[in-house]
């Protein structure tokens, strides 16, 4: 099958680690040997005059093409409004993205086009699938389903792309329940969680790990965008309580100022370390250091970091919200926190550090979630679609959507 993938949730040269779980689950379908795949990967255009300046400057300068671990990867821009453009934005990504895809297909044609993210990415993947009268998948990862339907413009369109769409994933059962609530039957949705790739995320010299990283005592480390949705604020406070403790944050983004203030405030310099943006393949050793992972999220798909951190060893504590419970299932993998606050986290990390489970026991528990299942799950959904496309049924009930 020839597929083309459609997201602005993908890696490019000048955001290596954006969307890397787009980029994750395609590599390894890829490696089935059934099918080849090109990805068309938007990248936002914004007017100068409009914003800051140097406030997109990393984000233009994304290339126009590239090629990732064998993937031929291309960028067209597409107008952003910011503050007022939540609306119209799937039909700008559509109108500064067709005739790329066009050229695309003219070249090479494809079976099915794979898009990830509702909104506006899926939205603008189902006028593309209209106009060039292709198959369509969409998967829903997050804050597409859990907070943007919310709105009430957005959701109708959702609503829409969900009825065009040949196929529908969500990465974890509860995600299911929104496309439901906006009226599409529960047969039609696949769960097809994450995987975590085993090999690349396994437990190493935890003693090296802990010496490069010049740590030492009980560590705990949180990973994720700087942003107030991810909860690395409430980390450090809770850290602020817990004076035997050393915390890594891996990641970067707006917050990072107040994150830092916030930490110097507290009294917290030389047991807060902000560790920037780290590449993917540098991860293993900074969850191999650490005792714990924090994730005190307040929204989550399915969130990767806390397969990463099992599958090299390290237990989690982690908001209970959407797919993290459906990861952190038993006493090995950590614990689960009902309330997202300072407290909770206090009150878990203690519990976790004072009977930590066995890191054998952790990996194990992480073993269940390679990516085969869900390469199998993808292949079987996209056979099914394309060879029954163009169907007069199908036909009759893409017409009636």
């Amino acid at each position: 099958m020839r597929v083309l993938t459609f997201s602005t949730l993908f890696p490019n040269a000048a955001q290596p680690v954006n969307g890397v779980f787009v980029e994750n689950r395609l590599s390894h379908l890829v490696q089935s040997g059934e099918i080849t795949a090109r990805v068309v990967a938007p990248v936002p255009w914004v007017p100068q005059p409009l914003v800051r300046p140097g406030r997109w400057d990393r984000i233009a300068a994304a290339p126009d093409h590239e090629e990732r671990h064998g993937l031929g990867v291309w960028h067209p821009r597409y107008p952003v409004i910011p503050k007022m453009g939540m609306s119209v934005a799937p039909l700008l990504m559509y109108l500064g993205v067709r005739n790329t895809v066009a050229r695309l297909l003219a070249a090479a044609d494809c079976d099915l086009i794979d898009a990830h993210y509702f909104y506006p990415d899926g939205v603008a993947a189902a006028l593309l699938a209209r106009q060039f009268k292709k198959p369509l998948v969409i998967t829903a990862r997050g804050t597409d389903l859990n907070l943007i339907p919310r709105f009430a413009l957005p959701r109708a369109q959702i609503r829409w792309a969900a009825r065009r769409a040949d196929g529908l994933i969500t990465v974890c059962h509860a995600l299911k329940q929104p496309l439901i609530s906006l009226g599409i039957p529960a047969e039609s949705v696949t769960v097809l969680r994450n995987g975590v790739d085993l090999q690349a995320f396994r437990p190493r010299d935890r003693a090296a790990a802990r010496q490069s990283l010049g740590v030492s005592g009980p560590v705990v480390v949180s990973v994720g965008l700087l942003i107030e949705r991810k909860g690395h604020h409430l980390v450090i406070d809770a850290v602020a309580r817990m004076p035997e403790l050393t915390l890594l944050i891996a990641g970067d983004g707006p917050e990072r100022s107040a994150l830092t203030a916030r930490a110097a405030a507290a009294g917290l310099d030389g047991r807060v370390r902000f560790l920037g943006e780290v590449a993917h393949r540098d991860l293993p050793d900074i969850y191999g250091a650490a005792d714990a992972l924090v994730l005190a999220s307040s929204r989550e798909g399915w969130a990767n970091v806390l397969l990463e951190s099992m599958a090299c060893g390290t237990p989690v504590v982690a908001t209970d919200v959407w797919g993290s419970g459906e990861a952190v299932t038993c006493p090995e993998a950590g614990l689960l926190m009902p309330q997202r606050s300072p407290d909770a986290i206090v009150a878990a990390l203690s519990a976790l550090l004072a009977a930590p489970p066995d890191r054998a026991a952790t990996r194990r528990h992480a073993e269940q979630f390679s990516w085969d299942a869900t390469t199998t799950g993808q292949l079987s959904l996209f056979r099914r679609i394309v060879a029954g496309h163009g169907h007069p049924q199908r036909t009759a009930r893409m017409v009636a959507a």
